[in-house]
């Protein structure tokens, strides 16, 4: 389970994050993150949600495969950038999706400090 602080609720930080996001890409997941800024100039923890439409599987699968994307990204929270924006989007189900996340954060955070 993700702490309330990391979870990314609104729709408008969805289509933000998707739209103007840095795009990493497997057979199985697709990763977004984009920065926001705090119009305060204080900085907030990374945020991140989840997208896992009905392609995936029924509704059992569907929750199935994101209790298990939570808790493999818990351990990469500290290496993402603060005030960032996440969205993991599921393509189809997989065994097992550490590899492929693992993969696209690197990817992402190398893409991220490059265009940053």
């Amino acid at each position: 389970m993700l702490p309330a602080k990391n979870r990314l609720r609104t729709s408008k930080d969805f289509a933000l994050t998707t739209k103007t996001g840095v795009r990493a890409t497997s057979t199985s997941l697709v990763l977004y993150l984009t920065n926001t800024q705090n119009p305060t100039g204080e900085s907030a923890a990374p945020k991140i949600g989840l997208i896992v439409n009905k392609a995936v599987g029924g509704s059992v699968t569907r929750h199935r495969v994101s209790r298990q994307l939570r808790h493999l990204i818990s351990p990469y929270l500290n290496q993402l950038p603060s005030n960032s924006l996440l969205v993991i989007r599921v393509l189809r189900p997989q065994a097992d999706f550490s590899e492929d996340l693992a993969k696209l954060l690197s990817k992402l955070t190398e893409k991220k400090l490059v265009s940053a």
